[in-house]
C-alpha cells in the first residue's frame, strides 16, 4: 500500500490531481487491507471490580446451561478512525448501545464456544484447541464483511486467557464441569443502512456450566424433518454467525413436543447436521470393514466444528476403521439398519462435548440405533481425558492457561 501511494501521488502530481483525495482513497484502501492498529494484550486493561458474585453463585449441580454469569467481562471496540482500542476487562454489566445499530437489524453479529478446565489431575486450567476457534472467529466476521477480521489471534486469546486466570473462582470442579467462554462480535454502527459497518465490539463473557443435557451422556432420539432447511450450499452454515441459529428455533420446538431431543438436518437426502451440532455415523460396510462417516466441509454448510475435527484426527490415528467425510444419506441409513449395518451414531459439540443417538425418525418411521456404542464412548473418554488433562493428548490440544 505504501508503495502504491508513493507511486500514485507523483502521478497525481503529474497530472494535477487532489493529493488529499488521494490520501482519503489510501486510507479507505488500507482499513481492508491490514494497515490497522492490532489487538495488543500489553494494552490489555484491568478495571477493578466492587464486590463479587461468587457466593451468590448456584452449586454446581443446580447450574442450567448458560444462565450463570461470572464477575468479569472483556471487551475490544473497533471504528474505522482508530481500528482495533485497547482491551479492557471490565465488571459484567449490560452493554449500550444505538436502537439503530446493525447488529440488531441484520444479524451482523458472530460468536464462538469454548470451555476452560480445572484439570483432575492437578491445579491447572485448560482450553481445548483455542487457536482453532480464533481462526473460526476471523472467518465468520470475514464472512459477514466486518472489518478487523484479520485481528491478530494469539493476542486476542491471550486477553481472554487473562480474563479467565482474573475469574477462575468460578470454574467448577469436576467432569463433565466447565467454564463456557463466549467470544463475540457485534456491529455497534449505528446506522440502518444495509453495508458494511464501521464499528465493532468484541467482547467475551464466561458462564459456570455443567453438562449440556440434564440427562448427562445418554442417548438421544432425533426427527428428521425435511420441511425445515437449516444451512444450503454456498449459505453461511459454515461459519457461526447467530443468523444460522434463530430459524432453528420453531423447528426443535416442534421436534421436543413430539418427544424427539433434537432435530436431524438434511439437505434433500444428505444428512447435514444435528441442532447445532456434528454427526458422526458409524456403519459396516458391505465389502467388511467399518466406515465412520461425518459430513464433509467443501460447499459451506457445515459448520467446521472444533470438537469434529478432533474427533476425525483422532479416530484416524487408531488406524481401526475407514474416517470418511462424505455426505451420508437417510436411504443409506435406512439400508444399513436394515441389513444390521448400522452400527453407531454420535454428536459432537463443545457444549455436549459428544452424545450418543439412538434412533432416528424419518417420514413416521423410527429407525433404533445400538446406544451407547464403543467408538461412541472411547471418543468421548479420550476427549475429556485431554480436555480435562488426565490424558495427553496431541501437542496444541490442551493449553495451559
Amino acid at each position: 500500500i505504501i508503495l502504491v501511494g508513493m507511486m500514485a501521488t507523483t502521478t497525481m502530481r503529474h497530472i494535477g490531481l487532489n493529493s488529499s483525495l488521494l490520501r482519503n482513497t489510501i486510507n479507505k484502501t488500507s482499513l481492508y487491507y491490514g494497515a490497522t492498529r492490532c489487538i495488543s494484550s500489553k494494552d490489555l486493561v484491568v478495571e477493578p471490580i466492587l464486590e463479587s458474585k461468587l457466593a451468590q453463585c448456584p452449586s454446581k449441580e443446580d447450574l442450567k446451561f448458560g444462565t450463570t454469569f461470572t464477575d468479569r467481562m472483556l471487551t475490544i471496540s473497533w471504528n474505522a478512525k482508530n481500528h482495533w482500542g485497547k482491551p479492557q476487562i471490565v465488571p459484567y454489566g449490560d452493554l449500550k448501545i444505538s436502537p439503530a445499530a446493525s447488529s440488531l437489524h441484520y444479524a451482523l453479529q458472530c460468536f464462538e464456544g469454548m470451555k476452560a478446565y480445572k484439570s483432575l489431575s492437578d491445579d491447572s486450567i485448560r482450553l481445548f484447541r483455542p487457536d482453532k476457534n480464533m481462526e473460526r472467529l476471523s472467518n465468520s466476521m470475514e464472512r459477514l464483511q466486518m472489518p478487523g477480521f484479520d485481528f491478530n489471534r494469539d493476542e486476542c486469546l491471550e486477553c481472554i486467557k487473562e480474563l479467565v486466570r482474573l475469574d477462575k473462582d468460578w470454574i467448577p470442579e469436576g467432569k463433565g464441569y466447565s467454564l463456557y467462554l463466549r467470544p463475540t462480535v457485534i456491529a455497534t454502527h449505528p446506522s440502518i443502512d444495509l453495508a458494511p459497518p464501521a464499528e465493532l465490539l468484541m467482547y467475551c463473557i464466561l458462564s459456570p456450566v455443567g453438562p449440556y443435557f440434564p440427562t448427562g451422556f445418554k442417548p438421544v432420539r432425533l426427527t428428521a424433518d425435511p420441511t425445515y432447511v437449516r444451512a444450503w450450499p454456498g449459505g453461511t452454515g459454515g461459519v457461526k454467525i447467530g443468523g444460522n441459529y434463530g430459524p432453528t428455533m420453531k423447528p426443535q420446538a416442534n421436534a421436543m413436543a413430539r418427544g424427539y431431543s433434537q432435530v436431524l438436518w438434511l439437505w434433500g437426502d444428505e444428512i447435514t447436521e444435528v441442532g447445532g451440532m456434528n454427526i458422526f455415523i458409524l456403519f459396516q460396510k458391505k465389502d467388511g470393514g467399518k466406515e465412520l462417516v461425518t459430513p464433509p466441509l467443501t460447499r459451506d454448510d457445515i459448520l467446521p466444528g472444533v470438537t469434529r475435527r478432533s474427533i476425525v484426527e483422532l479416530t484416524s490415528s487408531w488406524g481401526e476403521f475407514e474416517v470418511s467425510e462424505r455426505f451420508p444419506t437417510m436411504t443409506e441409513v435406512k439400508e444399513a439398519a436394515s441389513e444390521g449395518r448400522l452400527l453407531e451414531a454420535f454428536a459432537a459439540g463443545t457444549a455436549a462435548v459428544v452424545f450418543p443417538i439412538n434412533g432416528i425418525e424419518h417420514e413416521g418411521i423410527d429407525i433404533d440405533i445400538q446406544a451407547t456404542g464403543e467408538v461412541t464412548q472411547r471418543v468421548y473418554d479420550e476427549l475429556l481425558g485431554i480436555q480435562y488433562g488426565t490424558i495427553e493428548g496431541p501437542e496444541g490440544w490442551s493449553v495451559l492457561v
